[in-house]
């Protein structure tokens, strides 16, 4: 398959040691390994009632899910000109769903989400990105990618049913354990760990799309199941959906979701204070990461300068903050650089061609809403914890035999599936990293904004007894 010469030109794909065929490939590749991602945000996202008690319905999120993803995707690959896929990230989309929007309502969470996108956009505009970045420690950095991989495998962990609370937990100090009286119990969490089994065999060995083969192979069997079953929802059910087959492969994408936010509404009923260490917290959540990925995708690629740097990284890293905000005001949570990408790269796409296959494929799966409401929770959570188990790496970059940094990363990644939240987990993290600092006698060390940032968690965690105090 000849190259355009136009095409050619404009992506330098012969420049980079590709062709029009790889490109096609890769991208197609690149989707099959991330498409899960249409499936599981509305799982994560859907259903779950705001402080108004209102939910986004499944079928709205799944269109915007896949709407967004494909804009970014198309949009990353004709900016910046990178193999690098776009979609909802893992992470910002839980932290919405269990500890946001029971502050807020859904449009204002995601106008939260925009005001964080903007933020990024302005940081990686004017540079201050890098500046930022380097405030954190990276060992902190790490610590919190890695907490947020255990808060998002105790979601799939207890959507499944497979961790559930203990009944009696008030008169006894075990507070959850496995299934129902030690047991997985039910049908549907048995497929859940069917399914976690299969997901890490196939992971293991390399499968291209195994999160996705995974989820679609537990999909028919939980069909199967339910039709010789009956299950019904319930503790020993279904935790949200029950699988049927759908009554149609297409319909329209409903896009009704698109343009539901409120950007300032939040701080028509929250503090400030309050407002501003939610998009903070949802700015640290997204930040790192996205930095972390490009600059492994980048190398995997062979795109990096002989300095370390990709081509063109401040117009990548602009781009990238669009997702968000992008995101936002989709209704779909923040879209970041996805990991999966490398699959793709792996099989030789090394220009935003691929990309931009990617995003029509993507705008395509628009058309596929009524398959994505037959996926049971229990069959999309196993995916939840091998990502989990994938971010949980970062632990390798902390020194854990200092204390003063080994205390810091340890609460961080606790106290973020301890507490259901990732901003607990950041402020703890934040606060404890100033304070051995400060006993090792090295707060000199710490960056003027880390210290900043510490002050206002510090502030937040403790309103309440300030409070009290100001009411005598």
């Amino acid at each position: 398959m000849s190259t355009p010469a136009a095409l050619d030109r404009f992506f330098g794909i012969t420049a980079r040691g590709s062709t029009l065929a790889t490109e096609l490939r890769g991208g197609a590749v690149t989707f099959v390994a991330m498409s899960y991602i249409v499936v599981l945000n509305p799982l994560i996202l859907g259903g779950k009632p705001d402080v108004l008690g209102h939910s986004l319905h499944i079928d709205q999120v799944a269109a915007v899910t896949a709407f967004v993803a494909g804009v970014m995707c198309v949009l990353f690959g004709l900016v910046a000109n990178y193999p690098f896929a776009f979609a909802t990230g893992l992470g910002i989309n839980a932290l919405l769903a269990t500890s946001v929007v029971v502050k807020v309502s859904w449009p204002e969470a995601m106008g939260l989400v925009v005001i964080e996108g903007l933020l990024i956009v302005l940081l990686g505009a004017t540079g201050l990105r890098t500046a930022v970045f380097h405030a954190i420690p990276p060992e902190l950095r790490a610590a919190i990618t890695a907490g947020i991989g255990c808060f998002i495998t105790l979601i799939g962990l207890v959507d499944a049913g497979f961790v559930r609370r203990v009944p009696d937990s008030a008169q006894t100090s075990v507070p959850v354990g496995l299934g129902i009286g030690g047991s997985i119990a039910s049908l549907p969490t048995l497929i859940f760990a069917v399914g976690l089994g299969l997901m890490a065999v196939l992971v293991t060995r390399k499968v291209r799309g195994a999160i996705a083969i995974a989820i679609a192979v537990m999909t028919l069997v939980s069909l199967l199941a339910q039709a010789v079953a009956k299950l019904g929802p319930g503790p020993k059910g279904w935790g949200l959906t029950v699988p049927a087959p759908p009554k149609a492969a297409f319909s329209v994408p409903d896009l009704s979701l698109l343009g539901q936010c409120s950007v300032l509404g939040v701080f028509h009923h929250m503090s400030v204070l309050a407002a501003v260490l939610l998009v903070f917290t949802l700015l640290l959540a997204n930040f790192f990461d996205a930095m972390g990925t490009m600059a492994g995708l980048g190398k995997q690629a062979g795109l990096m300068r002989p300095d370390g740097t990709l081509p063109n990284l401040g117009r990548a890293l602009t781009a990238e903050g669009f997702g968000a905000v992008a995101g936002g005001l989709g209704s779909s949570s923040s879209n970041t650089v996805f990991v999966e990408s490398a699959t793709g790269i792996g099989e030789g796409a090394r220009t935003g061609l691929a990309n931009i296959v990617t995003g029509s494929l993507f705008l395509l799966a628009m058309f596929l809403t009524p398959l994505y409401k037959v996926v049971p929770v229990e069959a999309a959570t196993p995916a939840l914890v091998v990502v989990g188990a994938m971010m949980i790496g970062n632990v390798r970059e902390i020194d854990f035999t200092k204390f003063e940094v080994a205390l810091p990363a340890f609460l961080t990644i606790v106290t973020m599936p301890f507490t259901y939240s990732i901003a607990d987990g950041i402020g703890v993290g934040c606060i404890a990293w100033v304070l051995t600092r400060a006993g090792a006698g090295k707060l000199r060390e710490v960056h003027p904004l880390l210290m900043v940032v510490a002050v206002a968690f510090l502030v937040n965690f403790a309103a309440g007894p300030i409070q009290q105090l100001l009411a005598l």
